[in-house]
This record gives C-alpha cells, structure tokens and sequence, in this order.
C-alpha cells in the first residue's frame, strides 16, 4: 500500500500494475507528443541518428566490420541515456509548456551524480557486450572479416555464422533484459533531482518484477523498433528516438505513482 505521497512502507515510490495492452497506448501517445513539436524532437533524433551511422560506416569503412556490427547491436544498451532531452519534453508537454531545442539538447536536471553513475554503468555493461561479442566472434570464425558484406555473408550463410548469431542472441538477450530491467523507469525518473540512483533503480526493478509480462511487450517493441532502424543506416532513428523517449516517459510516468 502506498501513502498519500505515493510511497510504499519502505519509503520508496509505490508502483503501479498496467495492462498487456499499455504499452501500445504509451506509444499511440508518444506519436501525438512527438508532432506537437515536431522541430525539436525530429532535430534531437537527426542528431543521434547522425553520430550512430557516423561511427558505425567509420569502422565498416576501415576494415574493422565486426566492430561496426557489434556497436550497432549494442546501441540499445546506451539508447536510453541518449534520450535525456527526449524525456525532458515529455516533462514539458506533459506540465503544458512547449518544449525548445535549448531546453532538450541541455537538460540542467541530467548534469548531476546520480545520471552520471548511471550512466557509467550503462557504459561498463555496453563494454561487456562488446567483450561477449568479440569472445562468441572469436569460437565461431576462422578468420578476420574486414569488410561488412564478407561478415554478414559469414553469418548468414555458413553453420558456424548461425552458430554465432545463436549465442550472441542469447547472450545479448540476457543482458539486454538485465538492462532494461535496471533502466527503463530510472533514466526518467532520474530527471526529478529529489530521486538517487539507488531509489530510481531498485523502483526501475519492482516496476519490471511486478508488471513482467506488459515490460517484456514492451523490451520487445523497443527492441524490435531500434534494430529495424539500425537496417536503415541509422536513418529511422531519427523519428525512432524520440518516439520511443516520449513514449518512455509516459511507460515512467504511468508505472511510478
């Protein structure tokens, strides 16, 4: 039971049950919130947009195309502290102010310890995924592949590529949930300075242990929307971003009392 506050008997934010269907309504939600300020969101995701595609073709380009592979797999570890300015406008529409380009590219609430160590964290596990991924690369092929073409090829086509793929699935499955489960509702909530990272992961946790099946819907279209953009080049992200950021923000708001 929660108090008047909104806090259960350990002092920490009562969370709420959701719907199977919730999800779906967070994202029908976010698609109006992103076209009441169009400019803004869209510029923030071209922004994101840009720097992955930059990164990426830079190492497919210099013969270094598991790296751009395996960053690009791995871009849905570090996406949700990529959307800080996204949630800020879903703070701002939500409170009936119109969100600016200034007000999301420099949120003054995410320049503090808390974001910060949660970020950091974001990046240790980002470097895990990359060691597991170079590791399972490593047992399955013979070779190095230098060029994009000749390692999907590799992967697509032959016993041990779809070997890899397998336990790389797997493992960055695991992983990935793991993330989700620690992240999905601190990252916004860290927005509200009142909040640690100790309260705004452990209530991130409760929210996914108590509403287990709606959050795997949910990892799953996450999921599901980053990879299809990253097929693009990149270039769907540009409205996937900050679709799934607003949409990010209601799942906070709507599972956080």
């Amino acid at each position: 039971m929660g108090d008047a506050n909104g806090s259960d008997a350990n002092g920490l934010p009562a969370v709420n049950t959701i719907s199977l269907t919730a999800p779906f309504g967070w994202l029908a939600g976010a698609w109006r919130d992103l076209w009441q300020a169009p400019v803004v969101f869209l510029a923030y995701g071209l922004v994101v947009a840009f720097l992955g595609a930059a990164i990426a073709l830079g190492l497919a380009f210099t013969g270094l195309a598991f790296w751009a592979v395996a960053l690009a797999a791995g871009f849905i570890f570090i996406a949700p502290m990529m959307a800080m300015g996204i949630y800020e406008g879903g703070r701002m529409l939500e409170a009936s102010k119109r969100p600016t380009l200034v007000r999301v590219a420099f949120v003054r609430a995410a320049f503090r310890r808390d974001v910060a160590f949660l970020g950091l964290a974001l990046l240790i596990i980002f470097g895990i995924w990359l060691e597991l991924a170079l590791i399972t690369a490593g047992l399955a092929a013979s070779r190095i592949y230098p060029t994009l073409d000749a390692f999907i090829q590799f992967a697509t086509t032959t016993p041990a590529g779809h070997t890899m793929l397998i336990w790389g699935t797997a493992i960055g499955g695991i992983l990935a949930w793991l993330t989700f489960s620690l992240v999905v509702v601190s990252a916004p909530m860290l927005l509200d300075s009142r909040r640690d990272i100790f309260t705004a992961t452990v209530t991130s946790v409760r929210c996914v242990a108590k509403n287990t099946l709606p959050m795997l819907i949910w990892a799953a279209i996450i999921a599901t929307l980053i990879l299809a953009s990253l097929a693009t080049g990149f270039f769907a992200l540009i409205v996937v971003i900050p679709w799934l950021g607003l949409a990010s923000w209601r799942a906070y708001r709507a599972l956080v009392v």
